[in-house]
């Protein structure tokens, strides 16, 4: 085992929900994600939708019980000393599947090695194990420190901002908005505008989404409420009455990352084709949507894959993107969408 040292830390990362093609939903989960010699853990394993489990939405016992684990003064969850550090994002269960590793100490040191994907109480490093990830040797101070800070209150999860404004007097459109919103797991309030809202309150939204029918004016008083306020919250113009699209611009806009931390950084959607641009091996999905002459929703994934880092660009079916439509790009923690351009 390399004597060599990997650097140790934490930090605030999403796996975005949404409303899918077939109809399905995504839960939102804000975590802590370990970062290794400067870069997230997470973006070593390319196609893995999955969070740790120092999660927001996770009670505090529950979330001090798994910092000790990792500070090894419990015993260890699964046999062979080993630890779950990615699960299922949507119900932890670890037949779902669970990337774990082997966590023990040498000295002041604290070493991660043999990862592997595990669906049962034993793992098989051989035949499932992660042969290109570790093995890890964090210095002792360093890493107690990162995991400490959540103790002590230094550094938590990221549970802010998970609620959002909707703006409008389309009803309809705005409840199904706010219902598919909280099926995913971000709080939404409707209201006709925001001149009434205390500021205690106006703080307390991450983002403020605008439906059609608001006027320039009445997007500009909203604004200044928030202002006045000293609110952070991103301001979304809906690209079109499609709830999946709109889930997807407010997730967008309520994360707040750094952009050399998020692996889709770029979409570009024109003449038939797309321009995506990722920072790291990673599953990529690619959905077209348009309103037909009945103004109903169409759906079409177009593409599916694991793409390397850099630019790529994807041609697209004709039909997927014919007439007024619109393009989204997902990865488990990153969502952009854009309008076909002529």
């Amino acid at each position: 085992m390399s004597a060599a040292h990997a650097t140790f830390g934490l930090a605030p990362a999403t796996r975005v929900g949404g409303v899918l093609a077939d109809g399905g939903y995504q839960v939102h989960r804000d975590f802590m994600d370990f970062v290794v010699d400067g870069r997230p853990l997470l973006y070593q394993l390319s196609d893995l939708d999955a969070v740790s489990p120092l999660a927001s939405d996770v009670p505090p016992a529950i979330l001090t019980a798994q910092v000790r684990s990792l500070l090894l003064e419990t015993e260890a969850p699964l046999p062979a000393g080993r630890y779950v550090i990615y699960a299922c994002p949507e119900c932890e269960d670890l037949g779902c599947g669970a990337v774990t590793a082997v966590i023990e100490r040498d000295g002041e040191d604290y070493i991660w090695r043999d990862f592997a994907w595990q669906t049962d109480v034993c793992a098989d490093p051989e035949l499932n194990g992660y042969h290109g990830i570790g093995p890890f040797r964090f210095h002792g101070p360093e890493y107690r420190a990162a995991l400490g800070a959540l103790l002590d209150g230094a550094a938590a999860p990221p549970a802010t901002g998970r609620r959002v404004l909707l703006i409008g007097a389309r009803v309809a459109l705005l409840a199904k908005l706010a219902a598919a919103l909280r099926t995913t797991g971000i709080g939404a309030d409707i209201t006709r505008d925001a001149d009434d809202v205390p500021a205690e309150e106006l703080r307390q939204y991450g983002a403020v989404a605008f439906g059609p029918t608001v006027g320039e004016g009445e997007r500009a008083a909203v604004r200044r409420a928030f202002e006045q306020a000293r609110a952070d919250a991103a301001f979304v113009d809906g690209l079109a009455p499609i709830v999946p699209l709109l889930v997807a611009q407010i997730e967008h806009a309520l994360d707040r990352s750094p952009l050399q931390q998020r692996r889709l950084t770029r979409l570009v959607a024109a003449d038939g084709e797309a321009c995506v641009e990722v920072t790291s091996p990673c599953r990529v999905r690619l959905t077209a949507y348009r309103l037909d002459r009945l103004s109903r929703t169409r759906a079409q994934e177009v593409f599916d894959g694991v793409l390397e880092p850099g630019r790529h660009r994807i041609a697209l079916d004709a039909k997927a993107v014919k007439g007024e439509s619109f393009l989204m790009a997902r990865t488990s923690g990153s969502v952009l969408v854009e309008a076909m351009a002529r």
